[in-house]
């Protein structure tokens, strides 16, 4: 029998208090800039037993305007800017190059929490890329040494031959270095906490940098759910 789509939907619960805990947010205490309220609600996600909570939507455009859209893995977040990786030539690759702006999203559901980060995006040195790639796992360098990521791939067999010879590669070279392999750091210019509430009475905390001055000061303000 098909599976009915809208039915299976409405069967189901958002924040199912059997698994998700609505904590109280109080915006009048959080701090004066985002970046200490993100490592404290990340810390929070991580002792909740949240699954994979360093993964994170990103958004990018390409030459025409159009949004993409994929899940990538944070890689830190500092007065740098919060950093993620990939290939120089790949899609999200090509579009930053093109349009250096970007927006990430991350959702921790045991807690109903997100936070929305938007801002111009550079390219680290390539030292830091390389850094930060080989400080990572085998599997992680095999899987940047495959490489061609976004290129039509003609069959299932030329991946596996090309990843066992990465992982061949990677597990005799720890070092091997990717030329390609790119460290990217959004700046945020505006980050926003949004916190689930049972009534749907939810709390929505924006910070929006008002300058550039001594690292640009934050302004803060709330948002009707």
């Amino acid at each position: 029998m098909a599976t009915d789509l809208h039915e299976l939907l409405r069967s189901l619960r958002v924040w199912d208090p059997e698994v998700t805990d609505l904590p109280a947010f109080e915006p009048a205490g959080a701090p004066a800039a985002p970046l200490p309220l993100f490592t404290e609600w990340f810390a929070a996600a991580v002792a909740a037993g949240q699954t994979e909570p360093h993964t994170m939507s990103l958004a990018t455009s390409d030459e025409s305007g159009l949004p993409d859209v994929r899940i990538v893995m944070l890689h830190g977040a500092d007065a740098d800017g919060w950093s993620f990786a990939s290939h120089a030539g790949s899609r999200k690759g090509r579009h930053l190059a093109g349009r250096p702006y970007a927006a990430l999203g991350f959702y921790w559901p045991v807690l109903g929490r997100q936070v929305r980060v938007r801002g111009p995006v550079t390219a680290a040195p390539s030292e830091d890329a390389q850094g930060d790639l080989h400080a990572r796992s085998t599997g992680a360098l095999a899987a940047a040494l495959t490489g061609r990521q976004s290129e039509i791939l003609p069959s299932l067999d030329d991946l596996a031959r090309a990843s066992e010879s990465a992982w061949e590669r990677a597990s005799r070279e720890p070092e091997a270095p990717v030329p390609s392999w790119t460290l990217y750091r959004l700046r945020a210019e505006e980050v926003e906490f949004f916190q689930g509430d049972g009534r749907r009475r939810h709390v929505r905390l924006r910070y929006r940098r008002e300058g550039e001055q001594d690292g640009g000061a934050w302004s803060r303000e709330l948002l009707w759910p």
